[in-house]
């Protein structure tokens, strides 16, 4: 397996990283970041017809959180994003860590994450 796409971008201070590599026809993602990047959590996402009758794409997903960790926020949202987009299953895994992270700061993250996961949907296409 080789990592085909890695896009960085600085937020909140500290460095954020997303990589991305296809495993046939699926997605792994990892996003690591902050004061100590770390394995907070796994989601795994299968896109699938909206429950809404409309013929839009969403997605299911299930998702593993290690104790006291807030990484499925921004990884499930990243990973159901580019299972919609791109139509294949996904599994995205990593952390973001910073002490004393502001509320500010946390919607930054978010922000930069959004940002790089259209960068990673654009090469991926």
């Amino acid at each position: 397996m080789e990592w085909i796409v890695t896009e960085c971008v600085v937020a909140a201070g500290c460095q954020l990283e997303i990589s991305a590599a296809l495993i046939g026809e699926d997605v792994l993602l990892c996003l690591q970041g902050g004061e100590r990047p770390h394995l907070g959590c796994v989601v795994q996402t299968e896109p699938r017809e909206s429950l809404s009758g409309d013929g839009s794409v969403s997605a299911t997903s299930s998702v593993l959180n290690f104790p006291g960790h807030k990484d499925e926020v921004v990884c499930r949202w990243m990973a159901e994003k580019i299972s919609k987009e791109l139509g294949k299953r996904v599994v995205c895994t990593g952390g973001f860590h910073k002490n004393g992270i502001s509320a500010e700061e946390i919607r930054e993250v978010q922000m930069a994450v959004e940002q790089l996961t259209e960068r990673i949907v654009g090469r991926l296409r």
